[in-house]
């Protein structure tokens, strides 16, 4: 019985979208699951088999195998408390990587969760946002390539929520219109910003929370109204919180936790 060749692309329809995008649109999958599972031969449409490259019309009837399911159940996220000096993506400048610390010796002790951890684990395992070197607190690393766009995405809504201790330049105290402004009104690279939550946490301390997360976002802002950033902390992203996790530890994210 001979084996059957490689399935190749169908020519693209000039009206078409490509499938891989469409099932990313439809919350279906990443792109780049959806493009592995179209190659395992787990995507269905309108009762074909799909091919790489394929591309669809709005209303064609897409099916996924539950195999595929499964799979991506496998996928594993890791929280981590991020020391200051590692970089949140790939090692630069003789920095270490933060996935470095994801280890099993280092797993916090606390975490009661049902994973047991394994090297496959770190396979494709991905920041989803940034953490500068300077900053400290809860970085998501994960295989799933939903948790990324929904953290990451263009439309993402989700809150970051951040503790950064100050001092204004100058000294004294920063003015309330300044307050209001780091709330409002400030931009980067010639973009207006979106609204943020700013307030004092106490006399020294700010919490920020965002909707965005743009290079080095908040020590920007604070130096465009005289402020000095002497920390920063990652507490909170969306529903997740970084709680009692200890420095340089990690654990998985929870079955039942969500970051919205």
């Amino acid at each position: 019985m001979s084996t059957p060749g490689p399935r190749t692309a169908q020519p693209p329809h000039p009206d078409g979208e490509r499938l891989s995008k469409r099932m990313t649109a439809l919350g279906l999958a990443s792109r780049r699951e959806a493009d592995e599972w179209i190659e395992a031969g787990w995507v269905k449409v309108n009762g074909q088999m799909a091919v790489l490259g394929q591309r669809v019309q709005p209303d064609a009837r897409i099916e996924v195998d539950p195999a595929a399911r499964q799979q991506q159940a496998k996928r594993v996220t890791v929280l981590l408390h991020k020391p200051i000096g590692y970089v949140s993506g790939q090692a630069e400048d003789g920095y270490p990587p933060a996935v470095s610390l994801v280890q099993g010796d280092t797993r916090w002790a606390e975490d009661r969760g049902p994973a047991r951890f394994q090297p496959g684990h770190l396979r494709h395992l991905a920041p989803a946002g940034r953490l500068d070197i300077d900053s400290t607190g809860l970085l998501v690393l994960t295989q799933d390539g939903r948790i990324a766009k929904q953290l990451i995405g263009e439309d993402s809504l989700v809150e970051k929520e951040y503790l950064v201790r100050v001092a204004l330049r100058g000294g004294g105290r920063l003015p309330p219109e300044a307050l209001a402004q780091l709330g409002h009104g400030l931009s980067l690279d010639g973009v207006r910003l979106k609204p943020a939550k700013v307030s004092w946490q106490n006399e020294d301390q700010l919490r920020f929370v965002l909707r965005e997360g743009r290079k080095r976002q908040i020590r920007r802002m604070c130096e465009l109204v005289g402020l000095e950033v002497l920390g920063l902390k990652r507490v909170r992203i969306g529903s997740v919180v970084l709680g009692k996790l200890p420095v340089g530890q990690w654990r998985y994210l929870g079955p039942h936790e969500r970051f919205a």
